[in-house]
């Protein structure tokens, strides 16, 4: 054993030791709950922690990085595992801090429309809460992910066209510094010139600058009048256009979602549906009764100019959310295309006007390559993904795979777009936030260095130190 891994087990032990005489058995350093949190829904292998502390506080929090800063030993936060760029693997080893037990909703303000939750409160958790006060989280990244986690890596998902990211309703967090201090980054005033932007510096940080252990959330009234519907289009390029003439003429539509035919396909073997095997967007209107109306006629007459005429609709909330879970289901649908198969799911994003071309380029090199892909997009702010479905035993598949993500990165930052929509960079998009930000990235580590010296926040993501 060389002298620097020597040191840095000796370290783990110690740390280890000492977060067993504080959480007892609330520490697990077994290795199949070690392997669990190493690990998250992307396709990059598991790295696990040496040790994972299942956190009830904030004064928890604070206790584990102390003890993790005096041995300069890396902190992973840990939520749901739900991420796709490998955010949760321990690169460095260290101690893994699973939050999934800080699940309190703190408060709720219906005056203010706004709330306070623990890291680990879940968004479908949230909204059962709110149930009966006529209040709702719009935020839906498909997966039931942890709000602490959704604000960390600046998720968004398919309400994002009206309602924004967790950017835009995020008011302030809670978060634990490198070095064991408790910063609140902001009040709950819906505005402030207040100095810098501290919880927007925080937001999408991926758990590399502190762990945030509160949420302060922005809430919206439940609609009077919700509709949803499904429409397929002769071609991409014809739904595509449907969703820029309706983005441009101000609908305000609340969800507007592409599938291209061969994820159509998919979905239904899975979800046994019938709907056409085409390009498809999926539609959802909210408002008043009248409002709807107004947004529906809109959008079917934007449809209808590019061949979208067969609109199917779901106007309960039991077809609704249907015809939803078939979405969000859009990459376990595509797995079973190929039983035993791995996914490897990528996004970027860029300005609408681009979209069609973006997409129609990015399905040509699909098309013409020998792996199997689908297409699916949150099309109504210009981010969309590929879900490439790969034999793992077939490494030439990953190698092709990679040869297409890169080329549509590529394409989407030389449209002036971004890398990534909603995914974030983990570890898997290091190389690509280097050619979309260039010299924005030494800032970038300056700030990491700057409340992070010893880099035991998540080491290993977003940017190289």
């Amino acid at each position: 054993m060389t002298a620097p891994l020597l040191r840095r087990t000796q370290m783990s032990d110690a740390v280890i030791l000492g977060l067993k005489e504080r959480f007892g058995a609330r520490v697990s350093t077994a290795a199949a709950v070690r392997e669990q949190h190493g690990k998250d829904e992307s396709y990059h292998a598991p790295q696990r922690p040496d040790a994972v502390v299942f956190a009830r506080s904030t004064d928890d929090v604070v206790d584990i990085v102390k003890l993790c800063a005096a041995h300069q030993t890396p902190v992973i936060p840990f939520g749901t595992g739900t991420s796709l760029e490998g955010h949760v693997a321990a690169l460095e080893g260290g101690v893994c801090v699973d939050l999934s037990a800080m699940n309190r909703v703190l408060r709720v303000s219906a005056a203010d429309l706004d709330c306070t939750v623990e890291a680990g409160v879940t968004r479908k958790q949230l909204n059962t809460h709110l149930r009966d006060t006529g209040l709702f989280f719009p935020i839906d990244p498909g997966a039931d992910a942890s709000l602490g986690g959704m604000a960390a890596t600046r998720a968004s998902g398919t309400n994002a066209v009206r309602y924004g990211t967790m950017r835009e309703n995020v008011l302030a967090l809670t978060v634990v510094l490198a070095d064991g201090r408790v910063l609140r980054t902001a009040r709950r005033a819906r505005k402030s010139a207040a100095g810098y932007d501290l919880t927007r510096l925080f937001i999408g940080s991926e758990g590399t600058l502190g762990v945030i252990t509160e949420v302060t959330l922005r809430l919206y009234g439940i609609p009077e009048a919700i509709m949803a519907a499904v429409c397929p289009f002769p071609s991409v390029e014809a739904a595509v256009d449907t969703v820029v003439a309706t983005i441009q003429a101000g609908v305000p539509i609340a969800r507007i979602e592409l599938l291209d035919a061969k994820q159509m396909e998919a979905v239904n073997k899975y979800a046994k549906l019938d709907h056409a095997v085409a390009p498809t967007l999926f539609f959802e209107f909210h408002g008043t009764t009248r409002g709807v109306e107004e947004q529906v006629a809109q959008v079917k007459a934007f449809a209808a100019e590019q061949g979208g005429n067969d609109f199917h609709w779901a106007a309960t909330a039991e077809e609704r959310s249907k015809l939803w879970q078939a979405r969000h289901d859009a990459y376990y649908a595509a797995l079973a295309l190929r039983p035993g198969a791995k996914g490897w799911a990528t996004d970027v994003c860029v300005p609408i006007s681009r979209l069609a071309e973006c997409i129609a380029e990015t399905r040509r090199d699909v098309d013409q390559s020998f792996v199997t892909a689908v297409l699916v997009g949150h099309v109504g702010d210009g981010n969309f993904h590929l879900i490439f479905v790969l034999d793992p035993a077939k490494p030439e598949e990953f190698a092709e795979a990679s040869r297409i993500n890169d080329r549509m990165v590529a394409r989407a930052i030389a449209m002036d777009g971004t890398c990534t929509g909603e995914h974030g960079i983990g570890y898997g998009k290091m190389d690509f936030l280097i050619a979309e930000h260039g010299e924005g990235v030494a800032v970038m580590r300056s700030l990491k260095h700057a409340l992070d010296p010893d880099n035991i926040m998540n080491p290993g993501k977003i940017v190289r130190m």
